[in-house]
């Protein structure tokens, strides 16, 4: 089976490399980061060899998660070095950023003997963590080969994903039997990767560490640090500020044109785009300005000032969570169209009142949880979206409300981290576990 996976793995390389000779080119994807996922770590990653805990988050959203994770997994094993991988540029560009503990960030290996025998050799990993769902064969066979306990944490099987991996179960048995725990978000999830192979008597749930990993609101200072990017933004009481978050093509028309329609009633009013890719920022920029707004680019505006467009695209990485403090009302992306939603957590943290589509199949389990307790307003249209961005802007006591139910079910809902930790420390013991004890998941009778 592992000779026939390597051998479609390099096939599958070998045809998609046009593509990504195009996107070099054209987005500089890819660049400089080819010798990494071959197994060619920097030379200043882990330098003496020493024993490590290995954390890989594919991108943004997952490395977020990981955060949650990291200090802590470094004032257990005190006695091992704490190492980060990604798949992505915009993940590894915000693991550099916003996780300090981490002792080297990398990028992932391609799944193939020769760069995950490289990896492993140099990493040296007691204990490998993966964040979602992150199943790579070579790798975790290459793990159980070395002894290396392995760990899913923050799992979830989305309900578009479950149909497939239900087609290939004989195979996922296999792979999954070398995964020592699973720690997922939530009982359906639990259900379904037991249903595609995991044993049942390593499977627990544990929650979502998106809730763990949001940061306090403290003072809105602005001054330095991660709220530097308020400086930007001096935006004076009273100006109604949408923004429009990790959007997807297909979703900005409809934004603009809802926007339009807030503008009838407030004329000052201020959008913020946040496109989810950078490959688009051009794009967008350009969508704006032809559709007949003045349009800026975060990068362009001058601090300590207000912005004088009418459409601000945010074309820097790592800087929307904290920008969600100015907002009246958010609206987030790839939730218009079909592609399966993003983390509604940021903004909620705020106090904001969030808005998405009817595409929310990847977060599924949050999204029910919000509007279920009043914390959030779902469209199913352009129109809808429109028609309650509209009303947001002009009913103070609807934003308050929605905001105060999305900030109160984020605090309800911390937990994820201590439960993650306690299941890790039983698989990997760091000598005194804090915490609890996770029993493991238990199909219902």
């Amino acid at each position: 089976m592992y000779a026939v996976y390597t051998l479609l793995t390099i096939l599958a390389f070998v045809v998609a490399s046009p593509w990504f000779a195009w996107q070099a080119f054209r987005h500089h994807k890819y660049v400089g980061s080819l010798g990494q996922r071959l197994g060619r770590l920097p030379v200043g990653i882990n330098v003496d060899e020493d024993a490590s805990v290995w954390v890989h988050a594919v991108s943004v959203g997952e490395v977020l998660a990981a955060r949650a994770l990291i200090p802590d997994l470094r004032r257990r094993y005190p006695h091992l070095r704490i190492f980060l991988s990604t798949t992505t540029r915009t993940g590894q560009q915000v693991a550099q950023q916003r996780v300090p503990d981490a002792d080297g960030v990398f990028y992932f290996p391609l799944d193939l003997p020769f760069s995950v025998r490289r990896t492993l050799d140099r990493i040296r990993p007691h204990l490998f963590v993966m964040v979602e769902t992150e199943i790579w064969p070579t790798l975790l066979r290459a793990c159980r080969a070395r002894g290396v306990k392995t760990a899913l944490v923050n799992g979830r099987i989305s309900a578009r994903s479950y149909p497939r991996y239900r087609l290939i179960r004989p195979v996922l048995r296999r792979v999954l039997a070398d995964v020592d725990r699973f720690c997922m978000q939530s009982e359906e999830s639990a259900r379904r990767v037991i249903d595609i192979g995991a044993p049942l008597d390593r499977v627990s749930v544990t929650g979502s560490l998106k809730f763990d990993a949001l940061e306090v609101p403290g003072p809105m200072t602005g001054a330095s640090g991660p709220d530097r990017v308020l400086r930007y933004f001096r935006v004076r009481e009273g100006r109604p500020v949408l923004i429009a978050a990790s959007t997807l093509d297909g979703e900005e028309g409809p934004v603009l044109a809802a926007f339009r329609e807030v503008q009838r009633g407030e004329p000052d009013a201020l959008l913020v785009v946040a496109p989810r890719h950078p490959e688009r920022f051009d794009e967008v920029t350009a969508r704006a300005r032809a559709e007949g707004f003045r349009v800026a680019r975060r990068s362009a505006l001058p601090i300590d000032a207000e912005p004088r467009a009418e459409v601000v695209v945010l074309d820097t990485i790592g800087e929307l969570a904290r920008l969600f403090q100015v907002a009246t009302a958010v609206f987030v992306g790839g939730s218009l169209v079909n592609a399966g939603g993003h983390n509604i957590l940021e903004p909620a943290v705020f106090g904001k009142p969030v808005v998405f589509g009817p595409h929310m199949q990847n977060f599924a389990e949050i999204a029910a949880m919000f509007l279920e307790n009043g914390a959030a307003v779902q469209v199913d249209s352009p129109r809808g979206l429109t028609e309650t961005l509209v009303a947001l802007t002009r009913d103070p006591v609807q934003r308050a409300s929605l905001g105060a139910a999305a900030r109160a079910l984020v605090a309800a809902n911390r937990g994820a981290r201590e439960r993650t930790l306690d299941v890790l420390a039983a698989l990997l013991p760091p000598g005194t576990p804090r915490g609890g004890v996770v029993m493991p998941f238990r199909r219902a009778q």
